[in-house]
């Protein structure tokens, strides 16, 4: 495989909101050559990022077409997923050519107490000389009631417990550990969450500080609330480019004039996605 020649490495994390089931849904998920499916793709070739993770990926076959639509438009990405033991829901990686993304392997328990629940989904990376990765992709608990943040911690501190351990482990431990996906927590809110998650205070949570918008979740009224999360290791984290967490705002760059919040989440997603960016040499 060629090195990944650039000096920045811009990754991206976002819920394609293939979870059609609820409420009462057809089950199909995202449909093949729909008007959503080439939406989401054309979303992606506008972000254009290195390496992005996929959260609701739903069927499994979608990330695949999303990759094969993607190289029809010259932009050519690899796939890494694994589906999903006990959900439909499945957290899937596309990489572009020249970044070594091995070892995919789910956290064990990282279900919780939550029955079929999403497993955290992690893979090592590599690109330019020294850039050296875990990067995990996370699906938590939806919902705001007591339970649901009970379910949540249960499946936090099996995360945050395993980040504690590789950062001790021979061969990870000058890893930067990466952490992405809808974590289904609001900042300031969900404090035990994020407590638990951080493991033994290994995580910095960026998206709660460093970055300006917030919000990244469209509710049905086009209001917003921020659910996905953006974190990386307090060690060995020092190329994260600070002030490059962003919101991409696909819904304006989408036609002459962009699209509404309401109808993006109609015919693309209910979620809009971060991009941040990594120094490589």
């Amino acid at each position: 495989m060629t090195s990944f020649a650039h000096s920045v490495m811009r990754v991206a994390v976002w819920n394609l909101a293939g979870n059609d089931l609820f409420p009462g849904g057809a089950g199909t998920g995202i449909v093949a050559g729909s008007r959503k499916a080439f939406a989401q793709a054309h979303g992606l070739s506008l972000m254009d990022p290195d390496f992005a993770t996929l959260v609701e990926v739903f069927p499994q076959s979608h990330i695949q077409w999303l990759a094969d639509t993607l190289a029809e438009r010259g932009l050519g990405y690899d796939v890494t997923m694994l589906p999903q033991p006990d959900s439909h829901l499945n957290i899937g990686f596309l990489h572009k050519p020249g970044i070594t993304v091995e070892n995919p392997r789910f956290i064990a328990g990282s279900q919780g107490t939550y029955t079929g629940g999403r497993r955290a989904f992690a893979v090592d990376v590599r690109a330019g000389a020294r850039f050296k990765a875990v990067i995990i992709g996370v699906h938590l608990k939806s919902g705001r009631e007591a339970l649901d943040q009970k379910l949540r911690d249960s499946q936090c501190k099996v995360i945050g417990d395993w980040i504690t351990r590789l950062h001790d482990t021979p061969g990870y431990k000058q890893h930067a550990i990466v952490l992405m996906g809808d974590f289904n927590m609001i900042p300031g809110r969900d404090v035990s969450n994020f407590h638990h998650l951080g493991g033994d205070d290994v995580m910095d949570f960026v998206s709660s500080w460093d970055l300006q918008e917030r919000f990244s979740h469209i509710l049905e009224s086009g209001r917003a609330n921020l659910l996905d999360g953006f974190a990386v290791s307090r060690r060995f984290s020092t190329r994260y480019i600070r002030g490059s967490l962003k919101l991409f705002p696909m819904n304006w760059a989408m036609g002459e004039d962009g699209i509404g919040r309401e109808k993006f989440r109609r015919e693309v997603s209910d979620h809009l996605p971060f991009t941040a960016s990594f120094r490589l040499f």
